[in-house]
């Protein structure tokens, strides 16, 4: 089975990728509404998207004769259910919750260095990242998995993580690293690229960027497979945003537990909060799911990994990786001070063995 089958379909253009279906399908709502109004809409309307979908979509578009012409992609609709994510996204981001830390930041008033510094350390969230987005490198990724390559990657700056063994550091610790992004001008560049062979449109650690992802997506004017690749920390509301935009969860999958995750990522409730976005992700769209294996972790964090995932997401395209290095602050661990053994590669690929996915 392809665990990935239509992300291929709209890979090679044989289907259309979610966010274009999203941004034409009509919602019609008041932007100054409140955002539980707002919500309620969004649910609505996400319920009669996922009754309709892909096929409902294509036949439209099909008909020569189709008289409601704002459903085709050149000519989107006046207020979509892409553009009630961006209204929501938009409010979300005066009281941050794009993460599962829920900070609750406004970070529409940190909107100027002078104010940041202004301000100190103390009112900005965990990311520090504000309401301006900035990448720190776009381009063509032939270091993906088989099935991404080659890959336009939207690396983007700051994270919801303090991965102490990061091996982007420089780019996760510094979200003032980098170009700041307009959506225009990077729906340009993703539409070149994908002009270029580019097979999809991949956002690395994206969360505190929703709802610039999103103005990309809605300023994009060509059919390409959306890669959402994060360690899928975002919060439930985040979840559902991204819910009929994403064809392909590129999800980490770090730890078998909440202990690992606050001793090398400083991240609490972590169990609970990423295997709640795997379901939520498995039911919604595709997944490939990453399980970066660490030294001296075999056994409390990839085997409990494996089990989780083969018993709930069993679809999922599962890419046990052993490319761990010791950078960055890992010197202060000992335990992860090293490379992997030989040893605890084999005993990972026979718990990948044992579960039916060598």
């Amino acid at each position: 089975m392809n665990a990935l089958a239509r992300y291929q379909r709209i890979s090679a253009d044989r289907s259309p990728a979610r966010f274009m279906i999203a941004k034409n399908t009509p919602v019609d709502f008041d932007r100054d509404a409140a955002l539980s109004d707002l919500w309620k809409l969004h649910d609505d309307a996400m319920s009669q998207f996922n009754k309709s979908g892909e096929s409902d979509w294509l036949d439209r578009l099909d008909k020569p004769n189709n008289p409601n012409k704002s459903e085709k992609p050149d000519e989107p609709c006046e207020k979509s259910l892409l553009d009630l994510k961006i209204v929501i996204a938009d409010r979300i981001l005066e009281n941050c919750h794009f993460c599962d830390r829920r900070c609750g930041v406004n970070r529409r008033k940190m909107g100027t260095m002078e104010m940041r510094e202004k301000w100190g350390q103390e009112k900005q969230g965990y990311c520090r990242a504000w309401a301006v987005s900035r990448y720190s490198s776009e381009f063509m990724h032939y270091g993906e998995e088989p099935e991404l390559v080659p890959s336009h990657t939207v690396f983007f700056s700051g994270c919801v993580f303090s991965c102490v063994y990061c091996q982007n550091w420089e780019i996760s610790t510094n979200p003032d690293l980098g170009m700041p992004i307009l959506p225009e001008d990077l729906a340009r560049i993703a539409a070149a690229k994908r002009g270029l062979g580019a097979r999809n449109l991949n956002f690395v650690t994206p969360t505190p960027h929703l709802h610039t992802i999103l103005r990309i997506l809605a300023a994009m004017r060509v059919n390409t497979p959306v890669v959402w690749n994060s360690n899928m920390y975002h919060s439930i509301e985040a979840a559902k945003l991204l819910c009929g935009v994403v064809d392909v969860y590129l999800g980490d999958f770090k730890y078998g537990n909440d202990e690992c995750a606050k001793k090398y990522s400083n991240a609490t409730h972590y169990w609970d909060t990423v295997t709640r976005n795997f379901l939520c992700a498995y039911n919604d769209s595709e997944i490939l799911l990453r399980q970066l294996v660490l030294p001296g972790h075999v056994e409390c964090c990839t085997a409990p990994i494996i089990k989780w995932a083969r018993e709930n997401i069993p679809d999922a395209r599962f890419n046990l990786m052993f490319q761990y290095r010791p950078t960055y602050l890992a010197y202060q661990h000992p335990e992860i001070n090293r490379l992997l053994t030989r040893s605890e590669e084999a005993r990972a690929r026979e718990l990948l063995m044992e579960a039916g996915w060598g």
